[in-house]
This record gives C-alpha cells, structure tokens and sequence, in this order.
C-alpha cells in the first residue's frame, strides 16, 4: 500500500471520528467540566481532570463512528452528511465498527483509573451512547435520548470525586438535557427537509411550527435550573454572571433561527460552543468564592 492510499485512509478515519470538526466534542466536554469543577468544590485534580478531558473526546468520536455506521444508509441522500465516509463508500461499515470499538476500549481503560462506582457507571454510559443513533428511528424527539447521552460524563464526574450522586448532579444533567435538546433541534432544523423525505423523525419535524419556541423554552429551562443549582450550592456572583452572558447569546440564537434558515440555524447550533464556555467560565471563577459545601 503506497503512501498516498495510506494518507487517504487515514483522512477518511479522521473525518469519520470528526477530528475535523472539534464543535461536537465540545458540547460534550463542557458539560462534563462543569460537573468536575462543582464536584470537586473547585479544585479538581489534574488526574482527574485529564482523564475526563481525554474520555469525552474518546468517546464522542466513538460515538461518531456509530451514529455513521448507524445512519449509513440515509447520510447519502442528505446534503450536509452525503460526503461522509460511510456515505461516500471511502471505509466499510465494519471498519466504522471496528474503530468505534478501539476508541470506546481506550475510554474505558482510562475509566480504569477511577473508582467502581464510576467504572459501573460506564458500562450505563457505553450502552446509552450506543443505543442513541437508532432513536431516530423510533422516538419523535431523539434529541431529549442525545441531552441523556451528553451529559453522563456529569454522573460519571461525581461518582469518581464525590463517590456519590448528590442533588446538584442530576440538575446539571436535568439542565444539560434542555441544553442538548436546544442546540440539536437547531441542528435537525438544518436538515429538515431533508429527514422529512427519508422518514427520519426529530424534534424540529415532530414540532413542526413550534420547534423555534421549543429551542427558546428549553433555553430558559436551562438557565432556570442552573440559577436553581446556584442558588442551592450558594456560588458566588461571577456564575450568575456566566449564565447572564450565556442568556445573552440564547437571545442571539433566536434572531438566527426565527426565519428557519438552513445557515442561520447551523450557525447557532455551532455558537452553543460558547454558552458552554461562559457556563464553565463562571463556575471556574466562583467556586473559590463559594461558601463551605453543605
């Protein structure tokens, strides 16, 4: 095998597990520091922190690998996704499931290094990922599934710290749901017509008319909750002040999806990047300030 096939192959691999388009691991990474750095009361330890950071992005590109072998059939026939590499017949299916697994492995051995709890909480965690990308075949709004399967690094978070599952825990996963549901139906909306054709069901055809105010609803859903989380964990002012500014950009999404565009909402599902951020940003600069745990 020459070196240019080789270079070929590799590129397809790298496109498959999204390497090429870090958005996708971020959604999933912020949530999941937001639990490390309230878990550990702000202090987390760079063990901990490494092995979190190195999971998530494990994981997601398993879980890219899946949702393509998953969708191999339907990813041709939909402009954004036709030049996948599933799609486009660059890797076989088996190759796809081959990778997913090699990745999931070195996940779950750096899952090794933790507690039991944490690593029993895995194998909940493996299944849920795997059993997402067929949603879309049977429930109306996988998008609520993909909010349960992107937030259980925040379980995972307290379980390997606090060895326990306290209050705060489910609000940031219950708030990370709307989060998920939020940003996703922006991007079904990308897809709509598209998804409507091959009989793929979301929640931006499920909604129909509605779904821009189901984004906007689940935007304040969030937002209500983490003030709730804040309040109850007593976090000083700086993470009232990241969810101000997180508020301020949900605002800027709705000019961007109101008239549905395939751009305009691509674009926002795309800057949810930065919600995330000035979530964690504000957890990060309040914690030291906070008072002592409960």
């Amino acid at each position: 095998m020459d070196l240019a096939v080789i270079t070929r192959r590799l590129d397809a691999y790298e496109r498959l597990i999204r390497l090429d388009k870090p958005i996708g691991a971020l959604l999933l990474l912020w949530p999941t520091l937001w639990a490390v750095w309230l878990a550990s009361g702000g202090t987390p330890r760079a063990d901990i922190l490494l092995i979190f950071v190195v999971g998530t992005i494990l994981m997601r590109s398993a879980g890219c690998a899946i949702n393509d072998y998953a969708d191999r059939d339907f990813d041709p026939h939909v402009e954004r996704t036709r030049l996948r590499p599933l799609a486009a017949r660059e890797i076989a299916p088996k190759e796809a499931l081959f990778v997913a697994a090699a990745l999931a492995a070195a996940a779950f051995s750096l899952v090794l290094f933790l507690n039991r709890f944490a690593i029993a909480l895995s194998f909940v965690a493996l299944a849920i990922a795997a059993a997402y990308p067929f949603t879309k075949r049977v429930f109306p709004v996988p998008q609520a599934a993909l909010g349960i399967a992107f937030g259980f690094g925040i379980p995972m978070a307290y379980a390997a710290i606090q060895e326990r599952l306290p209050l705060e825990c489910w609000l940031l996963l219950a708030a990370n749901v709307c989060y998920s549901f939020a940003y996703d139906t922006e991007y079904a909306m990308v897809d709509r017509d598209d998804d409507a054709r091959l009989g793929i069901r979301t929640s931006a055809l499920t909604l129909g008319r509605w779904d821009v105010a189901a984004v906007m609803a689940s935007y304040v859903l969030m937002l209500a909750i983490l003030s709730f989380t804040g309040i109850y964990l007593n976090l000083a002012w700086p993470y009232h002040a990241g969810l101000g500014i997180a508020g301020t950009m949900m605002l800027y999404h709705w000019f961007l999806i109101r008239d549905r565009s395939r751009d305009g909402c691509f674009k926002a599902f795309r800057h949810n990047n930065w919600v995330g951020l000035a979530i964690l940003a504000g957890i990060v600069a309040s914690t030291p300030m906070r008072l002592p745990w409960r």
